[in-house]
């Protein structure tokens, strides 16, 4: 199913993530509209921004959603 628009739904299921995880809604950024592909980065001071894939099953990506924002704010070590 293509997501056309994100709703407050999505955002609050979002927030139920980013609030577990300790991060501030303050420090968020996530655009109303879903892109192909969508993306997960760090913008200026520490923000981040989670843009949705408009392609892929919301429920899915949402599942993918913590461990994805780890691996970005916790990089590994490097050997």
């Amino acid at each position: 199913m293509t997501l056309k628009a994100v709703t407050l739904k999505e955002i609050e299921r979002i927030f139920s993530v980013t609030d577990a995880l300790g991060i501030s809604r303050e420090a968020l950024v996530i655009p109303l509209r879903p892109e192909s592909p969508g993306r997960l980065r760090l913008i200026k001071d520490g923000i981040l921004e989670i843009v949705l894939d408009r392609d892929q099953d919301f429920e899915q990506w949402l599942t993918g959603l913590e461990p994805a924002i780890r691996a970005l704010m916790d990089p590994p070590e490097p050997d």
